[in-house]
C-alpha cells in the first residue's frame, strides 16, 4: 500500500468521493446509578467485604476504601485490576451490547497502555485501521490517545484528531484514584467535507505518511458519521457503565488487602478514623500492636509508603472530596483534614496532586462536559 509521493502530493486538491456511513445509537441504560446505605458506622474489614460485594457503601466504607486503595498501584496495580475486570461476565456482556447497538467500538484499558485501544478490534474505523497499518501516521494516533488519557482525570472528555475524528475515554476511579479508561470513538459528529479530506491528506504528507490517496479517500467517507446527540447519550452509557466497573475494582482490592497483614490492615483503619487528628507515629505503631521501629519497617514493606506519606496521601485524597464544595474555605479544609497549617497543606498538596488547592477547585467549578471535541 506504497503510494508514489507525487501522486499523493498531486491528489491533495481534490476529487469526487463515495457516500458517507450513519450510525445510530441505543439509548437504554443496563445499569443504575450508585447505591449506598446510610447510618452506619465504620466497619472492619470483613463488613466492608461483605460490602463491596452487595455494592452497599456509605460514607463511612467509603473513606475506608479510599484509605485501602492508596495500595492498588503497588499491591494489585492498574494492570491487574484492568485484567480482572475484563474477564468479569459483566464486562463481557456489556462490551458485547455496547459493541452492537451503538456500532462504535470499545475498549478498557489500563493506565500507560502502549498499543491502540480498538486496533483489529469490533467496530474499528476504516480510516483508523489504516492510519494505524504505517509508522508515521500511527504515530499520530497514538500522540492522540496520550492526550485523551491525560485530559480525562478530571471526567470523561473527548479531543478530535487531526482527520476531525472523535475519540473519547470516560475514567475508572477506585477510591478517588484512577485504574483505567473504559474508550470509544473513531467517528465523525458531521458529515466530512472534501476540504476535510484535503487537509488530512496534506496532514499525512507533512508526517511523510505513504498511504495511496484513493486508499485514504475512501477509508474516510466509510468512516461513521453520528449526530452529537447520538455520540452524546453512548458517552452517557459509558459513563454509567464506568460506575458500576469501579465498585467491582473496589471490590478486588478489599479482596485483595482482606489477604495481607492484619496488623498493618488495623493500622490501615486507624489511620483512616483518626487522620484527621493529630496523629503520631507511635499511636498508629500501638494500634498495630508492634514497636514503633518494627511498625515502620513493615508498613513500607507492605504498603511501599512510609507512614508519613500515607498519612499525608490519605488527608490529601480527603480534601480533594472536601474542594469541590465551593462554601468550604480552603483554609477550613486544610484544617478539617488534618493539617497543622495553611501553608504545610499548600506545599503537601502541590507535591501530590501536582497543583494548589485553589487551582484544583478552580478545575473542578470549570470542568467541561464529557461531550463537545476538542481538537487536540
Amino acid at each position: 500500500m506504497i503510494a508514489d509521493r507525487a501522486a499523493f502530493r498531486s491528489a491533495v486538491s481534490g476529487q469526487r468521493v463515495g457516500n458517507n456511513c450513519a450510525s445510530g445509537v441505543g439509548t437504554g441504560a443496563p445499569f443504575g446509578g450508585d447505591v449506598c446505605l446510610w447510618g452506619r458506622g465504620p466497619i472492619e474489614l470483613g463488613n466492608l467485604l461483605s460490602a463491596a460485594r452487595e455494592n452497599t457503601f456509605c460514607d463511612a466504607d467509603r473513606q475506608r476504601l479510599e484509605s485501602l486503595a492508596m495500595q492498588a498501584p503497588d499491591h494489585v496495580g492498574s494492570r491487574r485490576l484492568v485484567a480482572q475486570l475484563r474477564a468479569t461476565q459483566v464486562y463481557r456482556e456489556y462490551e458485547r451490547a455496547f459493541r452492537a447497538t451503538t456500532r462504535l467500538p470499545l475498549a478498557l484499558r489500563p493506565l500507560e497502555a502502549l498499543d491502540l485501544p480498538h486496533r483489529n478490534r469490533a467496530n474499528e474505523s476504516p480510516f483508523c485501521a489504516l492510519m494505524a497499518g504505517q509508522s508515521h501516521s500511527c504515530s499520530m494516533c497514538l500522540q492522540l490517545q496520550r492526550q485523551v488519557e491525560e485530559a480525562v482525570r478530571d471526567g470523561p472528555r473527548t479531543l478530535t484528531c487531526f482527520a476531525g475524528l472523535c475519540e473519547s475515554s470516560v475514567p475508572i476511579h477506585v477510591g478517588g484514584r484512577l485504574i483505567g479508561f473504559l474508550e470509544t470513538g473513531q467517528v465523525f459528529v458531521s458529515a466530512p467535507s472534501q476540504g476535510q479530506l484535503s487537509q488530512t491528506l496534506r496532514q499525512l504528507v507533512r508526517a511523510e505518511a505513504t498511504q495511496h490517496p484513493d486508499d485514504v479517500r475512501n477509508a474516510y467517507f466509510q468512516t461513521p458519521v453520528f449526530t452529537p446527540e447520538a455520540y452524546e447519550a453512548s458517552l452517557r452509557l459509558l459513563a454509567i457503565f464506568a460506575r458500576h466497573l469501579s465498585m467491582l475494582a473496589e471490590q478486588f482490592v478489599v479482596q485483595a488487602e482482606a489477604v495481607g497483614s492484619p496488623a498493618i490492615a488495623r493500622a490501615r483503619a486507624y489511620i483512616a478514623e483518626h487522620s484527621s487528628d493529630y496523629l503520631p507515629l507511635e499511636a498508629v505503631a500501638r494500634a498495630a500492636h508492634m514497636s514503633p521501629y518494627y511498625f515502620c519497617k513493615v508498613f513500607k514493606q507492605e504498603t511501599g509508603h512510609t507512614f508519613t506519606e500515607y498519612l499525608a496521601r490519605v488527608r490529601i485524597e480527603k480534601a480533594d472530596r472536601l474542594l469541590r464544595d465551593p462554601q468550604r474555605r480552603i483554609s477550613d479544609v486544610a484544617f478539617e483534614v488534618g493539617f497543622q497549617s495553611l501553608s504545610q497543606f499548600n506545599r503537601v498538596f502541590r507535591s501530590m496532586a501536582g497543583e494548589s488547592p485553589s487551582e484544583r477547585r478552580e478545575k473542578l467549578q470549570h470542568a467541561k462536559p464529557p461531550t463537545g471535541a476538542e481538537v487536540a
